[in-house]
């Protein structure tokens, strides 16, 4: 490793103070193209660099990469390792509508579970608690019954290490609290898996893919869906969701959009 990647590394942990997958993120991308090109990044010319990433064909993952690398040139060139101030142009990539599920198909999945065992209790509180907060399912796994209090959410383990609070809807509240009554474990983690340890990001996606067919986090986007097209502001909706950026929550009013579009479609007499 050079001593400018060992330097960013340094400074993104401790100064920026980004959260260790973060870290480690940054740490994978740079070094691989680092040790595969067998020079250290501050020498490597653009062209190079690019000739090597046209091997990642998912233009996602190419971005992801080459962020990583303006975010290294930026800190050499304001560091003073570099005179050169290098930045690479992202690739171009179409606006997609997140995936989101009505309250309708929510309640119909949730309508399913069996809530005669602690388990299905367990499977509908769940459920319940990613659609009624927003929260991201990382967050939610690191949820300890204190960071319940009342009708408030208190979030530690958020994005970046940025707590946050936001409210929780009472049927939510009442689901986890009959889930917990029945839970034969002294646990402090709120969600548990039959053995009464953590419960892991695989069984979460397990839970939400038997009943909805869909990621815990496609509830994150039908929370935030559900509040954009009921008319909520775009920057309470950023606070709850966490958002660093407003532009991260904006994708929201393209759905707000639609249902626009399709509300006049479906009641203007000029359809």
């Amino acid at each position: 490793m050079s001593n400018e990647l060992e330097a960013f590394l340094e400074y993104i942990s401790v100064t920026k103070a980004l959260s260790k997958k973060s870290v480690e993120a940054y740490n994978s991308d740079l070094l691989s193209i680092e040790n595969t090109l067998n020079k250290p990044l501050i020498s490597l010319d653009s062209k190079i660099i690019l000739n090597y990433l046209t091997k990642y064909k998912n233009k996602r993952t190419l971005n992801r990469k080459l962020s990583s690398l303006n975010a290294f040139f930026d800190f050499c060139y304001k560091s003073h390792f570099s005179t050169q101030h290098s930045k690479i142009k992202l690739a171009k990539i179409p606006k997609l509508l997140p995936k989101f599920l009505s309250f309708k198909d929510i309640q119909t999945a949730l309508n399913t579970i069996d809530r005669t065992t602690w388990i299905g209790l367990r499977d509908y509180a769940l459920i319940l608690f990613l659609y009624a907060t927003g929260a991201r399912i990382s967050e939610c796994l690191e949820l300890s019954r204190e960071d319940i209090e009342g009708e408030w959410l208190h979030i530690r383990h958020a994005k970046g290490e940025k707590e946050r609070i936001v409210p929780i809807a009472k049927v939510s509240k009442d689901a986890i609290d009959s889930y917990l009554k029945e839970f034969k474990y002294e646990k402090d983690f709120v969600w548990c898996n039959y053995k009464g340890d953590k419960l892991s990001r695989i069984s979460a996606y397990k839970i939400t893919q038997k009943y909805l067919g869909v990621s815990p986090h496609v509830l994150r986007h039908s929370y935030a869906t559900s509040l954009i097209t009921g008319g909520a502001d775009l920057r309470v909706v950023q606070e709850l969701l966490g958002h660093a950026s407003l532009l991260t929550t904006q994708i929201y009013t393209h759905i707000q959009k639609q249902d626009l579009k399709d509300t006049v479609t479906d009641c203007h007499p000029m359809r």
